[in-house]
């Protein structure tokens, strides 16, 4: 299972109810309760939110977070995922990671 970070954007404020809210709130608790949903909440700009989720493949990131009663009844206009690739004392900070060598091999060019 990979991390999927999501960038949910530009709300439909006009669109707000509290029964959206509520079935939005539910999908997160029901994504919480599996193990998928590891992090969201909204940014302080009032107008953008995250969530980090776990999954098999972008595709499938996609299909769940765009499930998202927020996201499918169209409550956020605009949606980014891309997986994340941790940096933690695991994996020495991805210091010998294949996109960091890549990186530095570029560098030397």
């Amino acid at each position: 299972m990979n991390k999927y970070v999501a960038i949910l954007s530009k709300k439909n404020r006009q669109l707000f109810s509290d029964g959206l809210l509520n079935k939005h709130v539910s999908y997160l608790k029901s994504l919480k309760r599996s193990g998928v949903l590891l992090l969201c909440g909204p940014f302080s700009d009032n107008d953008s939110a995250i969530q980090i989720i776990m999954s098999d493949s972008l595709k499938s990131a996609k299909e769940t977070i765009q499930s998202d009663p927020f996201v499918s009844q169209g409550y956020y206009s605009e949606l980014l995922v891309k997986e994340l690739i941790e940096a933690n004392s695991a994996n020495n900070w991805l210091v010998t990671d294949p996109q960091t060598e890549a990186n530095r091999a570029s560098s030397q060019v």
